[in-house]
This record gives structure tokens, sequence and C-alpha cells, in this order.
């Protein structure tokens, strides 16, 4: 992996975490993520429309159909992040997602990608995976059993994590495609996607419009914070891409666990404080292999 890939995975990675900390804080639902598809749609709009003017138009069927496609599969995984963000911990929903996203996105590159990873690139997705298992709750897994309130969160968190995973993976081999194969715009890919999400999540928030101005109120700060930053995160992601294999690039995206376990953690009071920065430090491991590698 080039040193300009890892940089802007790092990047990306505090970005990430800082954007999924407002979520969490926001405790929204569908009509929180329509209202950041919206606010990212006006807020980049300039942009999108500066680098959409020339290119846009030239796209081919196929094109449009992997863009449409992330576009659903987007709003899959963030509205099943923020179900699960209200109903578990950060520190348990988060990492399950990020672990098992990575994992099954670059096991679809080397399987169907020709991706080859090497000893230390394999050790590295492996430093990642216990690195998320220490940050998940570790030890602390087994001590919730005794607890049935918490032993329901815990896997309440998992689950919502690790169907959370699966769309990440499904997102990242469908745009990692777009752009490293037909060559789209990172930018692009990411924009032009955001109007399927707003097509599809405007039926829930205008189903019940006084509720929905009613939680716009309450919500607003966090959808705009999360609109203007999380699109950085991931075009940066997507510009790693270009410099490296995806099998590299996916889990190498975990370093955002090392910044939610030493910011997110402090802020919303979540898991072991131990476990969590012995789970960064194995991650950080993980992306320096992957690096490596």
């Amino acid at each position: 992996m080039s040193s300009t890939a890892f940089l802007l995975i790092v990047l990306a990675g505090l970005i990430h975490a800082g954007w999924n900390i407002a979520a969490k804080k926001a405790n929204g639902d569908a009509r929180f993520a329509f209202f950041t598809a919206v606010l990212m749609m006006l807020v980049w709009a300039p942009l999108g429309w500066w680098l959409g003017r020339e290119q846009v138009p030239h796209w081919n069927a196929t094109a449009w159909a992997l863009v449409a496609t992330s576009g659903v599969l987007h709003v899959a995984y963030y509205v099943i992040l923020l179900r699960g963000y209200r109903r578990a911990d950060l520190t348990v929903v988060y990492p399950m997602a990020r672990g098992s996203g990575p994992l099954l996105s670059s096991l679809v590159a080397i399987t169907l990608l020709g991706e080859r990873l090497t000893v230390l690139g394999g050790l590295g997705i492996v430093a990642v995976v216990g690195g998320v298992f220490l940050i998940a709750g570790g030890p602390g897994l087994l001590r919730a059993a005794h607890d049935p309130a918490a032993r329901q969160r815990v896997h309440a968190g998992m689950a919502y994590g690790l169907l959370t995973g699966v769309f990440i993976a499904a997102y990242t081999v469908v745009d990692g495609y777009a752009v490293k194969v037909l060559l789209l715009s990172p930018i692009l890919v990411d924009y032009m996607g955001n109007f399927f999400r707003v097509a599809l999540l405007a039926p829930v928030a205008l189903h019940d419009r006084p509720s929905t101005w009613r939680l716009w109120r309450e919500q607003w700060r966090y959808a705009l914070l999360v609109a203007a930053i999380s699109p950085v995160a991931y075009v940066l992601v997507l510009y790693a891409m270009r410099e490296a294999p995806l099998s590299h690039v996916a889990p190498a995206r975990e370093v955002s666990m090392l910044f939610a376990a030493l910011i997110g953690g402090r802020l919303l009071g979540e898991g072991d404080r131990i476990a969590r920065l012995l789970g960064a430090g194995c991650i950080a491991a993980g992306v320096t292999a992957l690096a490596l590698g």
C-alpha cells in the first residue's frame, strides 16, 4: 500500500469516527437518514455540478446501474446502523460493523477480483479482527451472560453490527468496481448515488409530516454535521482504492476504530476503557501490517 493511500485512509478514519459519534448522539431513525441525504445533496451541490456537468452526461447504463445499486446499499447500511445505535452501544455496533465489513469485502476482492494478499497482510487482518473483538467487549461479552438485560443489549448490538457489515462489504465492492474498473469519479459516485438515497427515504419521511418536522427541529444540527463531513471520509477511501488493492484498503479503514475508541468511548461513557485501548493498539498494528504488505 502506498503512503498516499495510507494517509488518505487515516484521515478518512478520523472523519468517519466523528460522524458516527454524531449519528449515535442524534438517536435518529430512517428520517434522520433522510435529513442527512437532503442536506448532503444541498451542501455538496456546487462541487457535484462542477464535476458532473461534463462527466455525468457520458455515463453509460452500466455506470448508472452501479450508482443506483450503490445508493440502495448505502440506504440499507445507514438505516440499519442507526437502528443499531438506538438499541445498543456504539462500542458494540460500530466495531462489529467495521470489523465484519472489510473481511467480507476483502474475501470478495481476493476470490472474485483476483487480488492477492500477502502473509503480512493476512496477519494484519487477523490483528484488526482481534482489536475489534476487544473493543466490542472482549472478555466482557462473557460477563454479560450473567446479566439478561446486558446480554440482550450486547446481542442486539452484535446482530445489527454484523448486518451493517454485510452492507458495508456490498457497497465497498460495488463502489470499488465503479472507481477502479470503470474509472468513475469517486466524488460523483457518492454524490449522484445520494439522489437515489433521497428518493428511497422520502416516502418514509413524508408519511408522518408533523413527527418528521419535530424530529427535524431536534436533529438538524447532527444531520448537518454528518452531511458535511461523511462524504469527505468516504470519497477519501474511494481515492485510496485507486492507489491500493481493495483487499488492503477495506481492512485498513478500521483505523477509524482507534479514533472511536479514544474519542467516542470517552464522550459516550461506554465500554471497558482498558480493553478498548488494547483493541485500538491491535487495530493500529494491523493497519500498519496492511500498509507494509
